[in-house]
């Protein structure tokens, strides 16, 4: 998973590499570092 630091924070929906199933990613960044991470399967 490739996650664009250049953005503070961002919610977006991505599929699983193994079960192809949607999963929400949350990624937070200060300064370009990673500080808050979440993933959260929304397969319904």
């Amino acid at each position: 998973m490739i996650l664009d630091a250049s953005v503070y924070q961002q919610t977006y929906i991505e599929d699983c590499e193994v079960c192809c199933n949607p999963i929400e990613i949350t990624p937070t960044f200060e300064a370009g570092e990673l500080i808050s991470f979440n993933a959260q399967s929304i397969e319904q």
